[in-house]
């Protein structure tokens, strides 16, 4: 069986998508996401994607970005498959420049800011928030990488450095 094409996501102009308000929906294979392969166990399943052209509460032009579906990340324990329910609704406001963007306080609770153009590729929109959304570190909550057997067997990684010492060895000599 011939190997898959990559999957092509458009290009939209961002400000006129928000000032018209258009939508486009669809699903993407997990495998599109060239980035995020190296957090996954598998790139096998699909997410389904949103994206919605808007207006903020200020009336600025935003896209919002929603992103849903199973990954299989790894665990940063035991190194295994770990179920993650993916689920991501961030807003974008655009900006024209990043003098723009430099120009307005920053709000914690308040939407991103990102520069926009005639040309925003939306696969690069919906991995952005999907790397976001993704945990630093990934893990299970029981696991035997977290003291279990695996963990009590592998012992403390300073147990070498402890047998030097008592020796009359100094580190570093």
């Amino acid at each position: 069986m011939p190997d898959q094409l990559p999957m092509r996501f458009p290009l939209i102009d961002g400000f006129q998508f928000a000032r018209t308000g258009q939508a486009l929906r669809g699903r993407s294979p997990v495998a599109a996401f060239a980035r995020l392969q190296d957090v996954l166990a598998s790139n096998a399943g699909e997410v389904d994607y949103e994206v919605r052209g808007i207006k903020d509460e200020m009336g600025r032009p935003a896209l919002q970005v929603m992103v849903a579906g199973p990954l299989q990340l790894t665990c940063q324990r035991c190194l295994k498959a770990v179920a993650y329910a993916l689920q991501v609704d961030a807003t974008l406001v655009l900006a024209k420049s990043e003098a723009e963007i430099e120009a307005q306080p920053v709000e914690p609770e308040g939407p991103d800011r990102i520069l926009g153009s005639r040309e925003m590729a939306v696969g690069t929109l919906l991995e952005d928030e999907v790397l976001l959304a993704v945990p630093f570190a990934p893990g299970h909550e029981q696991c035997a990488g977290a003291g279990g057997e695996k963990g009590a067997a592998q012992g403390s990684p300073f147990a070498d450095l402890r047998g030097l010492l008592n020796r009359g060895g100094r580190a570093g000599n």
